[in-house]
């Protein structure tokens, strides 16, 4: 068991003037489960990295305390267990029943005990595998239950969710939903944040509410918080249940051609596939986790040889050299003509500070520095970045690293964007607002495909939907 509380808590992160979070005061009894919700920004990210003792002293400037059953969190982590948004970071072993041993081999658990809490753990997740199952061999919402085992396998008192259903595609978000459901003690305490509130209710019995600005905006059972505060809280970007979402059909047809894929593959990370992305058109790419989305995504973006068939790009878009495959355009050219942003927004961070990476790219297509501040500035002001300008991007939430890796592939004005999974970790205002960037991106006569789980984006946006398939059925 483990109890939790914070007393005027804030944190600063080393070289930024606003605060990440400020002025929570909180209590979490012995197993409480608890949605942690506010907008973008609001800190509920950073509140989950205290509560893990991840935040160390040199990284930042903390105002008031965190306890763990009374005890710093950092003396504390064997209570706590936690689960990110991307399963990669937390799979270190090459087979599965060995990956949910490393953590309980660390904690000097004698030996005649590990194998007997690995498999509890794995059943108690409704892991469909031998524990000699292989991790490569697992798709996004396997891979998330076999590192939800992990840490259950370290019977933690207090188990930290940090959306771990961000990148999975509904079938997938669902099975982890339930393990998450079936596995729990009824003593373990449950700290859940999650975008897609109406998803995660059945998890918790109370909501905390975390206000940009700093403090506890509400706190208390689910009905009764949004009933007092639904629409305030919608309003301010809030995922409320029971208030939809707007939608932005396009102004007119589809225009030319920009990109054709004949047969384009990768083998065995994606089938051959036949595919046409046009100006003025939305697309966007379904499936499954494991069936290539994101393979397909680098390969139209030009940053994948493709192994099979052939990706031509029309004169439209490629200056009139249609014989020259995207891949082996030159990188100023590459970067004028097509833009991408990768699932992991940490990937493409390259510089020190939010300003120079927007700037990063119109540098190297050339623009006077003067059009790249302009640019620069524009980009800042309409996805709410301004005040994060001198930040480093690696200090960035989920949402904010998101909205930035959106702005740095549309900085030199591609004539085609290519999104991989834009909307995770955004809130229902920040949201909006990328569908309404996209939509007059389409609407001015660029291309714009992006790989979703996203329905509500789908339905707001898509103009066309693309599905993939598994190649073949996996033993």
């Amino acid at each position: 068991m483990a109890s939790v509380r914070l007393v005027g808590f804030g944190w600063r992160h080393a070289g930024r003037r606003a605060w990440a979070v400020r002025g929570v005061d909180l209590r979490i009894d012995h197993g409480e489960r608890v949605l942690l919700l506010g907008p973008s920004g609001a800190g509920k990210s950073t509140l989950l990295a205290a509560l893990a003792g991840l935040l160390p002293a040199d990284s930042g400037e903390q105002e008031g305390t965190v306890e763990i059953d009374g005890l710093d969190p950092t003396k504390a982590r064997e209570r706590v267990g936690t689960v990110f948004q991307d399963p990669q970071s937390q799979l270190v072993m090459a087979r599965c029943g060995d990956d949910v041993a490393f953590g309980l081999e660390n904690r000097g658990v004698p030996g005649d005990e590990i194998w007997p809490r690995v498999d509890e753990a794995l059943r108690r997740v409704g892991f469909p595998y031998h524990r000699d199952r292989p991790t490569a061999a697992l798709s996004g919402g396997e891979q998330q239950r076999l590192a939800l085992a992990g840490v259950l396998a370290l019977r933690p008192g207090l188990l930290l969710l940090d959306e771990p259903t961000a990148n999975l595609d509904p079938a997938g978000a669902e099975l982890v939903r339930a393990a998450v459901a079936g596995a729990l003690d009824p003593d373990t305490t449950l700290v859940l944040v999650e975008h897609r509130v109406a998803d995660a209710l059945a998890l918790v019995d109370r909501v905390v509410v975390l206000t940009p600005g700093g403090g506890v905006r509400a706190d208390g059972p689910p009905e009764a918080v949004f009933a007092a505060h639904g629409a305030a809280l919608a309003a301010e970007g809030v995922w409320v249940p029971g208030h939809p979402t707007g939608s932005r059909p396009a102004v007119g047809p589809p225009g030319a051609g920009l990109l054709t894929a004949d047969r384009l593959g990768l083998p065995p990370r994606l089938a051959p596939t036949d595919l046409t992305v046009r100006a003025g058109e939305a697309l966007a790419v379904l499936g499954p986790n494991g069936v290539g989305k994101s393979t397909l995504a680098l390969l139209l973006g030009g940053l994948l040889r493709p192994g099979v068939g052939r990706l031509t790009g029309t004169a439209a878009l490629a200056d009139g050299d249609t014989r020259t495959p995207p891949h082996r355009w030159r990188a100023p050219a590459l970067a004028g003509r097509i833009g991408s942003v990768f699932q992991d927004p940490e990937h493409q961070f390259v510089t020190g500070t939010v300003r120079d990476e927007l700037a990063l790219g119109p540098r190297r297509t050339g623009r006077p520095e003067s059009a790249v501040r302009a640019t620069v500035d524009e980009l800042l002001d309409r996805l709410r970045l301004t005040r994060l300008a001198g930040a480093n991007p690696y200090t960035l939430s989920g949402g904010e690293a998101r909205r930035l890796s959106v702005a740095t592939a549309l900085a030199t004005a591609p004539r085609l964007l290519i999104c991989d999974e834009p909307t995770f970790g955004q809130d229902r205002r920040t949201w909006g607002e990328l569908v309404d960037l996209f939509a007059d991106l389409r609407d001015a006569g660029h291309g714009v495909v992006t790989v979703t789980h996203d329905g509500d984006f789908v339905a707001a946006l898509a103009d066309r939907t693309v599905t993939l398939h598994p190649a073949r059925d996996e033993p």
